[in-house]
């Protein structure tokens, strides 16, 4: 059944209206009637599913049948602070990490990124990246978007993190040595709802000056895995790692 995430302010008593391009999505790709169901997603997670009652040119209005039950965020609240990469690897990354579960997304222009953002760009590019982010929550039943903040330096970005449970920062340098800091370790110790801040480098990872940065911050280096990863993979390793250790397993 298709899902649609709706905005607080369309959602009355006993009844969602569906407007802008959710509405043109319905009528024109889905080609949906009166009678037809749909899932509409409240901004505070809750899913209800829904019956088409009437259908505007620019809205759709549908009657709430039943509150749904399904939740599915992770237990943990994970948050991917992503230095800019270039290209088109930025879509891949918020495209999977939503999928798997990111609940919050951070960009930051790190010493080794390549792209550059102006203000004159960003706006349109912040516009095409949280759509790829909506069609993936609703592609794969999550409750909620994951929040996508606007690029910032890595100094501002560490002064964010003072309010998560774990901090930690995916270091490549930890793969060669044997005596590293293991990421099922870490996922190991942590218990109860927590909040866990993870900071990934651009390609070419960080620099000597940021890894300084990240440690006087008391940011823990861990490795994903025993092989390099690219930056496009690192978020998709941990967040894959971290449904497991905390979904799977735990499953009864």
């Amino acid at each position: 059944m298709q899902r649609y995430f709706v905005p607080n302010q369309n959602w009355q008593e006993e009844s969602v209206i569906i407007s802008g391009d959710d509405a043109h999505h319905i009528q024109r790709v889905m080609r949906y009637n009166v009678q037809d169901e749909i899932i509409c997603v409240h901004p505070n997670g809750q899913s209800a599913k829904s019956k088409i009652t009437k259908i505007y040119t620019k809205e759709v209005k549908a009657k709430i049948i039943e509150w749904l039950e399904h939740d599915a965020e992770l237990p943990v609240e994970v948050t991917i602070a992503q230095g800019l990469p270039k290209g088109n690897k930025l879509e891949l990354i918020l495209q999977k990490g939503t999928e798997l579960g990111a609940a919050r997304f951070c960009l930051f222009t790190a010493d080794r990124s390549i792209s550059k953002w102006n203000d004159k760009k960003s706006a349109k590019k912040l516009m095409r990246y949280r759509k790829i982010i909506k069609e993936a929550s609703e592609q794969c039943h999550r409750n909620r978007m994951p929040v996508l903040e606007e690029p910032t330096s890595l100094e501002k970005l560490l002064q964010k993190s003072k309010n998560y449970d774990v901090t930690l920062f995916a270091y490549e340098e930890e793969a060669k040595t044997s005596n590293f800091s293991s990421f099922g370790n870490v996922l190991s110790e942590v218990e109860g709802t927590t909040t866990i801040f993870l900071c990934i480098g651009p390609e070419g990872g960080f620099s000597n000056d940021e890894v300084q940065l990240l440690k006087e911050h008391h940011f823990q280096p861990v490795r994903l895995g025993a092989r390099i990863l690219r930056t496009e993979t690192a978020s998709m390793y941990a967040l894959a790692s971290i449904s497991y250790h905390f979904e799977e397993l735990r499953c009864k």
